[in-house]
């Protein structure tokens, strides 16, 4: 038996992903309530930043930062419990996922479908993110700045 396999659920999902899908869930009813504003996002998404670990914080800090400079007609909401930021459709265009939020050993900058990064028949749409740097800042600037041209 893999460790996969001990960890997973009968039906098919891990303990990670289950909560993944329950803090979705949540997001999904507070975003239906009458009155949500941009506020509770950037709220969630510094209280989200806050739970994690201190190494996946400080990057997701930096993250925030960059990602709010470079594109500030996104909103900063949560999406399955991960810090993201959506277009004005509320369509999700940018994310970071911390590494404790699968036990994965990197953290992840990634991009939906709505970011605008298309390259030909072949583009990539994750990043590993294990530490931060002003090459990294450039690289992330540069990618957001693109995915929402």
């Amino acid at each position: 038996m893999s460790a996969t396999e001990s960890t997973t659920t009968s039906d098919g999902f891990t303990p990670e992903e289950r909560a993944a899908m329950k803090e979705r869930a949540a997001e999904l009813r507070a975003e239906g309530r009458k009155g949500a504003k941009k506020a509770d996002g950037i709220q969630a998404v510094l209280d989200r930043i806050a739970q994690m670990a201190p190494e996946d914080r400080a990057l997701a800090e930096r993250v925030h930062v960059a990602v709010t400079a470079a594109a500030p007609q996104l909103s900063p909401k949560t999406w399955y419990g991960m810090p993201a930021y959506a277009n004005a459709d509320g369509k999700i265009v940018v994310f970071f996922q911390d590494s404790g939020k699968f036990n994965y050993r990197y953290s992840t900058l990634g991009f939906q479908d709505a970011a605008n990064l298309d390259d030909g028949d072949l583009w990539p749409v994750a990043y590993a993110l294990r530490a931060w740097s002003p090459a990294v800042e450039r690289k992330v600037v540069e990618l957001v700045t693109a995915a929402v041209s």
